[in-house]
């Protein structure tokens, strides 16, 4: 099983949410690795009455192993369900990776 569906299967179990995008963003960031960068959206109604700390607490919790292995880095867009109507159903972009081996511009 890839990455990508282990940490796909793992937040469904988790937090039974009402929406859940798990997209692979390793190829805009430096090195080899493919399953290294992800951007997690995640609407849930298990979020109620949290902080975004709190959430993200969950979230990094539920794929310790995986942030133990390949994982460099995720990208946490999180909801509840309230708050996934007000924002429109719109997930932001991930900005351009700027670190690395990437050239930097001053």
């Amino acid at each position: 099983m890839n990455t990508q569906t282990a940490i796909t299967e793992k937040l469904q179990q988790a937090l039974t949410p009402e929406f859940l995008e798990v997209l692979n963003e390793s190829h805009m960031h430096s090195g080899p690795a493919t399953e290294s960068h992800f951007r997690l959206s995640v609407v849930s109604e298990q979020f109620a009455g949290l902080s975004p700390v709190k959430r993200h607490q969950m979230i990094y919790a539920c794929l310790a192993a995986e942030l133990q292995g390949g994982v460099h880095a995720l990208a946490l867009h999180t909801y509840t369900p309230v708050e996934w109507l007000r924002s429109g159903n719109t997930i932001p972009e991930s900005p351009n990776c700027r670190g690395g081996s990437k050239a930097r511009s001053n």
